[in-house]
């Protein structure tokens, strides 16, 4: 994490998004023990704190010695959106001007649900049944700003302190939203570990799913330091379809992805892969597209997640007809798989799978230097590579 990711506008350091190792440096630097770190970590992430005043175990010295350092920042809701089936969706500034899409996707019986994260603005894919697709990459958010997204979410529906699992309403994470999660690992690494920290938010790995279009040199690694549960955005069962679909499968073809998916750390017939496939009407919706997708994954612990195209202004695809997703399902289920149809959720919103943009663009270069000469970071850690 570089120093020009941590320091707010102000000069001053953002605490939110620090991992605990990078915390209790901080300390140190200031001359405190490890600690004040815990403490500091406790209130961050436990309470939902953001006044250093308001942190009671802390002396009024200390209080103020914070202060003058560090901040504790969370993005900044330009729009919240309520669907009338009780989705909700968060456009969120961060503090470069720049903005992403959260959203919070209820379960059937509305008493909790899972929040949906992003990871980049923009995306650096390019898939053709995917709005956030039709906006290029503009860069990868931080870890503050991945974990700050759930923090948001926290304080809209008022859960803190961290509440036992019992009574969650924010019960489970999906690595789903804005941009491919491998391509900016280390950041969503870093961030899924301050989820998962049970002295703090404590959201077990096996309530997070991210999901990835198939950076097979990166899959192994997840499942290694991380293991969470992994979906694949498949959406095609040949390569011919799949190139046309999803360029990224010209650089990691199906041969190669489905070998990844069969080295994954953890996976299991309890810790089953989830393969997401959108119908596309007269793309890959066949009876012929359906018993290939059961030749393609012979022998992994896998289930389906058949998505009904959500469709966005300009969309290329229709959605394939309800008879027709309901004979695939069928045949899956019928080969003793898992394959329920999702019921699209926050279509009204805009909110629904595939269906997230924000207005933010690339800075031009000379733009982004005079930024830069400005004291204003731009740039949140190193780009990807296009696929």
């Amino acid at each position: 994490m570089t120093e020009d990711t941590r320091t707010n506008l102000t000069g001053r350091t953002n605490l939110i998004g620090l991992s605990r190792t990078e915390l209790e440096a901080e300390m140190a630097a200031i001359g405190e023990k490890p600690f004040r770190a815990k403490q500091l970590w406790h209130w961050l992430y436990n309470r939902g704190e953001t006044d250093f005043a308001r942190m009671t175990s802390i002396s009024k010295i200390m209080q103020g010695k914070l202060a003058e350092r560090y901040v504790v920042y969370r993005p900044v809701v330009e729009r919240d959106l309520v669907s009338a089936d009780t989705t909700r969706k968060w456009l969120l500034k961060f503090a470069d001007g720049n903005e992403a899409e959260t959203v919070y996707i209820p379960d059937e019986d509305e008493e909790r649900g899972a929040v949906c994260i992003s990871t980049q603005v923009g995306c650096t894919l390019t898939c053709r049944f995917c709005h956030t697709g039709t906006q290029l990459l503009v860069r990868n958010l931080s870890a503050a700003e991945i974990v700050g997204q759930f923090l948001v979410a926290r304080d809209a529906y008022g859960e803190w302190p961290t509440p036992d699992d019992s009574v969650r309403r924010l019960s489970n994470v999906v690595v789903m939203g804005m941009g491919e999660p491998l391509y900016n690992f280390d950041n969503v690494a870093t961030a899924l570990k301050i989820v998962m920290d049970g002295d703090g938010i404590g959201v077990s790995k096996r309530r997070i799913t991210l999901s990835t279009s198939g950076v097979v040199p990166m899959m192994a690694r997840c499942g290694e330091e991380l293991g969470v549960n992994l979906a694949i955005s498949l959406h095609a069962v040949t390569d011919e379809v799949r190139d046309r679909i999803m360029p990224i499968n010209k650089k990691y073809p199906l041969a190669e992805l489905m070998a990844a998916c069969r080295a994954y750390p953890g996976a299991s017939n309890a810790r089953r892969i989830t393969f997401e496939y959108v119908m596309l009407k007269g793309v890959n919706d066949s009876a012929a597209d359906a018993r290939q997708l059961l030749r393609l994954i012979k022998g992994l612990p896998a289930k389906f997640n058949l998505i009904p195209f959500n469709p966005w202004p300009g969309a290329p695809y229709d959605c394939s007809d309800a008879k027709t997703i309901r004979a695939f399902s069928d045949i899956l289920q019928d080969a003793g798989y898992s394959a329920p149809i999702r019921k699209s959720r926050g279509q009204d919103i805009m909110a629904a799978c595939g269906q997230l943009r924000s207005d933010s663009q690339r800075v031009r270069c000379s733009r982004q230097q005079d930024r830069l000469a400005a004291g204003i970071a731009d740039d949140h850690g190193p780009q990807p590579a296009a696929p």
